[in-house]
């Protein structure tokens, strides 16, 4: 290794160490995230507002083979518990709202969506780094479980039966 290659790899550790070069420092999800986004159909969806339910909050994008593949889970989940479970499904993607809209039409659940905006990430939720991630948040507003990767109906069933029974 040359003397240059060798002093700039030290001084990247050194900056790493120090802080330096992560200026944008990753965020953590709030114990109690807070969530009012704006909807494709136009409506509002605030999380505050589902005080007393669990809700799913699932992060996925339209190449996301897993997202794909659970968003029937989770919309049959939704169905089958109405009166206690609500989700709300977050595009995580930098993608024209006509495709969203193309692919919604093809991939249809019974709970809204939303696209959320990488370039302006949720304030109290981390900036999903692979997908799908997917939230359970228990009646009391807190975080119950975090989900990397697709989920299925059985998983949340115990979650939330753990929720009840603790």
């Amino acid at each position: 290794m040359t003397s240059f290659i060798r002093a700039f790899a030290l001084a990247c550790i050194a900056a790493l160490a120090s802080g330096v070069a992560h200026a944008d420092e990753p965020r953590v999800t709030k114990a109690k995230p807070g969530l009012s986004i704006r909807t494709l159909d136009g409506g509002t969806f605030d999380l505050s507002a589902q005080r007393g339910r669990w809700v799913i909050v699932n992060f996925w994008a339209t190449w996301c083979s897993p997202c794909i593949k659970e968003m029937p889970d989770i919309s049959a989940y939704v169905a089958a518990h109405a009166s206690e479970v609500s989700a709300i499904g977050i595009a995580w993607e930098d993608t024209e709202r006509d495709e969203i809209d193309a692919f919604v039409k093809q991939h249809p659940v019974v709970y809204p969506l939303a696209q959320g905006d990488v370039y302006d990430p949720l304030p109290d939720f981390e900036v999903p780094r692979n997908l799908p991630v997917t939230y359970l948040i228990a009646p009391d507003g807190r975080v119950a479980k975090k989900f990397v990767g697709p989920i299925t109906g059985d998983e949340l069933d115990r979650i939330v039966a753990a929720g009840k029974a603790g």
